[in-house]
């Protein structure tokens, strides 16, 4: 008996990683850029921007162009995202990428004018759990 359940459990433990890593966003081949943006790409999700690392950038429904509504609490669970300027991002039009200085005087960087933003629960490259929250938060899509 204790065979079959040590036998079970490994066989459980094997499924769910297994499972974990064909459900991780898995980078498009050719976009990754060491200089800090790469495009990512979920089945169900399509194509994303995230940075070299792999974490998911987002944007904020109620941003306006160039400018950051994402303060004090709400910068808590999602950290701005920034890139110096001085790094090529190869694969995008040279004015896809700016700076903007937020309002709480941190830099911040945005793609097309939408401020780019981390979420504080994603920890691993292509996680994508801030998507849809609120009905305010979304992935970047290139």
């Amino acid at each position: 008996m204790k065979k079959h359940l040590s036998f079970f459990s490994f066989f459980i433990f094997f499924i769910c990683f297994a499972g974990v890593f064909l459900l991780a966003g898995q980078p498009v081949q050719g976009a990754e850029n060491p200089s800090g943006i790469q495009i990512m790409e979920k089945e169900v999700l399509g194509k994303y921007l995230a940075d070299a690392t792999g974490i998911t950038l987002y944007a904020f429904k109620k941003d306006e162009k160039n400018s950051s509504n994402c303060i004090e609490g709400c910068a808590a669970n999602w950290p701005p995202f920034y890139l110096d300027p001085s790094a090529a991002v190869a694969g995008f039009e040279p004015g896809d990428f700016a700076t903007i200085t937020r309002s709480d005087g941190l830099r911040q960087t945005t793609y097309k004018g939408m401020p780019l933003y981390y979420f504080k629960n994603d920890r691993y490259p292509g996680d994508t759990f801030g998507h849809g929250i609120g009905d305010a938060w979304f992935l970047v899509t290139p």
